[in-house]
């Protein structure tokens, strides 16, 4: 049995990009999943497993995965192959997990039948692109292991592939805590998932997407009402201020633009945005995202702001030069200047201008380190005075 390794081809673009910055892409438990199963049935149908096995991923790079681990069953009915997930540069979650296919041979006409092993989640809220009750594993690792296990089972001379593929992920259930996924619904383990095959290193497609599937939760459950916290501590603030369930809790994160533009396609009655003063200072300014190394506290913004909260000139200045913008917050706080309902109106009005009018009414929530709430609006939007 091989090292676990896996390498793959690019073809250009997104390949000559990552060359270009030194950083190693990676592969989606969706391409593990896919490259297990492969070599699960292949062994089931001719006797041995490929090692490494190659896969076509949907914009057809051929990675080749080396087996981990590879077994049969007592009765040979049932063989069991594994991957060990390579995240490349990315700081995933998952990177190391290994991703293990076992295929049982079904009788004629069954298909391909997913199961969820160990460490692999089950869908028990509706809004996901899967039915409750459903293994979570995505519809393109679905369909990417049905077509490749269709070309081994035409390879080996079967008619189609009938088989039963279980997914598991050792310590699947324990890394699931660290992720979206008990928020979501998807109990008991990790997602498989990906609609390439390739993790592109911070790249946050990842949250961006747990954002998406959060906001459709939410809706399907029937909340009308939903947060885009900052972190945590921001998120405590906002269940205590509006008494939200937790299926109405969005991790923005940084990403105050992802959360906005799937809430203009996919609306909801009220969206409150909660976070740290300097974070939602650049959402003021215009930012959509608000990571340090994307944007930047704007002191000179603030000093206009304050100026139009009454700030003369010698408070204005002060606040241009101060060191952070949260000391730029309490030199306005000492003069009775109220910069913190500023920067969340002025924040609310950039949220509602990326909403474009869609039927959303938009309140904002400013808060220190210690979770104290230092500037705060009221709800806006179309149909609000």
């Amino acid at each position: 049995m091989a090292e676990a390794q896996s390498k793959g081809t690019g073809r250009g673009g997104r390949a000559a990009q990552l060359a270009h910055t030194g950083l190693r892409h990676g592969w989606t438990t969706g391409a593990c999943a896919t490259a297990a199963s492969t070599a699960a049935y292949t062994a089931l149908l001719s006797g041995e497993f490929p090692d490494p096995v190659t896969i076509t991923l949907p914009k057809g790079q051929t990675p080749s995965f080396a087996l981990a681990v590879e077994e049969w069953s007592a009765d040979r009915a049932g063989a069991m192959a594994g991957v060990v997930k390579d995240a490349g540069d990315d700081p995933d979650v998952t990177h190391g997990a290994l991703v293990r296919a076992t295929v049982r041979a079904l009788p004629a006409g069954s298909g391909v039948v997913f199961k969820a092993g160990p460490g692999v989640g089950t869908v028990t809220r509706p809004g996901l692109p899967l039915e409750v009750g459903e293994p979570a594993i995505n519809p393109v690792p679905r369909q990417m292991m049905r077509e490749h296990l269709t070309a081994v089972a035409t390879r080996h001379g079967a008619v189609a592939a009938d088989v039963e593929v279980e997914i598991s992920v050792d310590h699947g259930e324990e890394i699931a805590r660290s992720t979206w996924n008990p928020r979501l619904g998807i109990l008991g383990g990790l997602s498989i998932l990906g609609t390439t095959g390739i993790v592109v290193p911070y790249s946050c497609s990842a949250w961006i997407d747990s954002i998406r599937r959060g906001v459709d939760v939410a809706r399907a459950a029937g909340r009308r009402h939903v947060a885009g916290c900052t972190g945590s501590t921001s998120e405590k603030v906002a269940v205590a201020l509006h008494h939200l369930p937790e299926d109405a809790l969005l991790d923005m994160g940084d990403f105050a633009g992802a959360v906005l533009k799937y809430i203009r396609r996919h609306p909801v009655d009220r969206l409150t945005i909660c976070g740290g003063f300097a974070k939602l200072s650049k959402l003021a300014a215009g930012h959509l995202d608000l990571h340090s190394a994307r944007s930047q506290v704007d002191k000179g913004f603030l000093a206009e702001l304050a100026r139009a909260g009454g700030a003369g000139e010698e408070l204005a200045g002060a606040v241009a030069e101060a060191n952070t913008g949260l000391a730029a917050l309490r030199l306005c706080e000492a003069a009775g200047v109220p910069l913190g309902d500023l920067v969340a109106a002025t924040a609310r009005d950039e949220a509602l201008a990326v909403l474009r009018g869609a039927p959303v009414a938009v309140d904002v929530i400013c808060i220190d380190r210690a979770g104290m709430v230092v500037g705060r609006t009221a709800p806006r939007g179309p149909g609000t005075p």
